[in-house]
C-alpha cells in the first residue's frame, strides 16, 4: 500500500496510543487485588491460557480482539460475557468473537480454587494479556478488583470499529471514547491473525471505475491479494494479516504496511 495510506494508518495509530492505557470501570482498581482473597489467580489464569494455546495458537487473536470489543463498549466490565438475546454478544460486530472457551476453562478452575471470588472481567482481561504473551508479545500490568458488568444491550456495541471505517471515523469513535479509557487495551491487534476475505475483498474488485481496485492498495502487492481472495471465491476463507507471522505478536504487520 502506498505512503499516503501508511500516514493515514499512522496517524490512527497514534490516536489508539494518545488513548491512556486503561477503560475507566465505576471503581477503582488496583494491581494485586487478589493477592490475599485468591493469591494463585494469575497463575490459574496463565495455566487455563497456555493449555489453550498449545493446542490453538490462533486463539490469542481472538482472545484479544474479545477484550478490546469489551472495552470499548461499556469499558472492561465483562459484558461481553453475558448470554442471552440482545445481549452484546449478539451484536452483529460481535458474531465472529471467539475463545469463550477459554473464559470458561479459567473460570471453572478459578471457582474451584476461590469460589465467588474473581470477577469475569478481570478474568478476560488477564487472559487477554497472557494470551498476547505466548504469541511474543511484550505483556503488560493488569489492574484487577473490577465488577462485572450488569448490563449487556447489542445496540451498545454499534459504536465498534467497523472495517469499512475511514481513517476520520475511527478517529472520532476513539476520540469520543478517551475520556473513558484506564484500563490495558493495546492497539496493535491487527499485527496478529487473520482475516476473512469479505472483509477487505471489496477493495480489490469494483472498487472505482478506472482500476476496479483501490488504489491504496500497491499495485505490486494486489495480484497476490486476487489470488488469495478471489471475486467469487469461499468467503469463510481467511488470510494471515502479516502475512509471515500471523501467529505472532511481533511489528510485521506494520512493517509490511510502511514498506508498502
Amino acid at each position: 500500500m502506498g505512503s499516503d495510506y501508511f500516514k493515514q494508518m499512522s496517524i490512527a495509530l497514534f490516536f489508539l496510543l494518545a488513548v491512556p492505557a486503561t477503560v475507566v470501570l465505576r471503581q477503582k482498581t488496583q494491581v494485586g487485588f487478589y493477592s490475599r482473597s485468591c493469591p494463585r489467580v494469575e497463575a490459574i489464569v496463565q495455566s487455563a491460557v497456555k493449555s489453550q494455546f498449545n493446542s490453538n495458537p490462533t486463539v490469542v487473536p481472538g482472545l484479544f480482539r474479545m477484550h478490546f470489543h469489551d472495552c470499548f463498549v461499556r469499558g472492561c466490565d465483562g459484558s461481553i460475557l453475558i448470554n442471552g438475546d440482545g445481549t452484546e454478544k449478539m451484536a452483529g460486530p460481535n458474531h465472529l468473537l471467539r475463545g469463550y472457551e477459554v473464559i470458561d476453562d479459567a473460570k471453572t478452575q478459578l471457582e474451584a480454587a476461590c469460589p465467588s471470588v474473581i470477577s469475569c472481567a478481570d478474568i478476560l482481561a488477564l487472559v487477554a494479556c497472557d494470551a498476547v504473551v505466548l504469541a511474543g508479545g511484550l505483556g503488560w500490568v493488569v489492574p484487577t478488583g473490577g465488577r462485572d458488568g450488569r448490563v449487556s444491550l447489542a445496540s451498545d456495541a454499534s459504536n465498534l470499529l467497523g472495517f469499512t471505517d475511514s481513517i476520520d471515523v475511527q478517529k472520532q469513535k476513539f476520540a469520543e471514547k478517551r475520556s473513558q479509557y484506564s484500563r490495558s487495551c493495546h492497539p496493535w491487534g491487527h499485527n496478529i491473525g487473520t482475516s476473512a476475505c469479505p472483509f477487505f475483498r471489496y477493495r480489490l474488485y469494483n472498487f472505482n471505475s478506472t482500476t476496479g481496485a483501490d488504489p491504496s492498495i500497491d499495485s505490486a502487492f494486489l495480484p497476490q491479494l486476487r489470488s488469495l481472495c478471489p471475486e467469487n471465491g469461499d468467503s469463510s476463507k481467511r488470510v494471515g494479516l502479516d502475512g509471515r507471522s500471523e501467529n505472532m505478536f511481533d511489528n510485521s504487520f506494520f512493517t509490511n504496511m510502511r514498506n508498502g
